[in-house]
This record gives C-alpha cells, structure tokens and sequence, in this order.
C-alpha cells in the first residue's frame, strides 16, 4: 500500500534533539518520500508540547505517531512518557507499529551526517506513517 493511493494527510515533525546529525532527525528526513511534511522543528520538543497546547490546545483531537532512536532501548522509554503527556494534551495516538530505532547496535541504521541508511528502519517508519494515515482518515471518517 502506498501512501499515494489515499488521500494525503498533513504531517507535522517535531524532532526533541537540536544536535547535528541528529539521528531523531534523520528519521523524521527519511520519512518526507512519503508524505509531505509541512514543518520539521527541530525546537526542543516539550517547548514546542507546552507552545501548542496553550488555549485552545492545538493538539486537542489530534492523530499522532511516535518514533525514536537512541541507546539500548532505541528511546522506547521517551515513547512511554510522551504517550502520557499525550493524554492530558487529548492526542490520539497509533498503537502499532511501534518504532524504536536501537541506533547503535549494527546493522549501521545512520551515516555520520544522521541520515538513515538502513533498509529495514525505512520499511518500519514508511509502515508507521502508513499506519498514521489509515488512523487519520479512519478519525476524520473518511
């Protein structure tokens, strides 16, 4: 299934790391052959959480998709605590898949330029965002 074949949704990224070559990046610039992403912020996350959620909370109602990469966990744990957050702020999240890059262990999943290179990471993140999609239009009930 690609995302061509549905209608297009409108995709806002928001990256909680501001270092170069940033791996949390690289994965929201891998995922822009599939949808087109209005805004890749790389502002601190929770200034961009508390920003938008101010009256009236612009993430009220809203779909939303979760990945990471980092250690041994690959961020999973970040996951579970925005899952939370997410809560109080009335986001709808997808339940699967689930994207936790382990970005240190091999495969090599990132280029010194934070770039994803690895095959199997984009087929999971194209699958997230695919699953996005299906769960935006299912909520907008088209």
């Amino acid at each position: 299934m690609e995302a061509a074949a549905n209608p297009a949704i409108k995709v806002v990224a928001l990256c909680g790391s501001l270092r170069k070559g940033s791996f949390h990046s690289g994965l929201i610039r891998s995922g822009k052959p599939f949808f087109s992403i209005l805004c890749h912020s790389c502002r601190p996350l929770k200034n961009a959480i508390d920003w938008a959620s101010r009256p009236p909370n612009a993430w009220a109602n809203k779909p939303a998709a979760i990945v990471s990469a980092g250690g041994n966990f690959g961020g999973g744990r970040s996951q579970y605590h925005l899952r939370q957050v997410g809560v109080y702020l009335d986001l709808h999240f997808i339940n699967k898949p689930e994207l936790s890059v382990c970005a240190f262990e091999p495969p090599q999943k990132f280029d010194v330029n934070g770039n994803l290179i690895d095959l199997a990471t984009k087929e999971k993140l194209k699958e997230v965002l695919l699953s996005l999609q299906a769960f935006t239009l299912r909520l907008q009930g088209k």
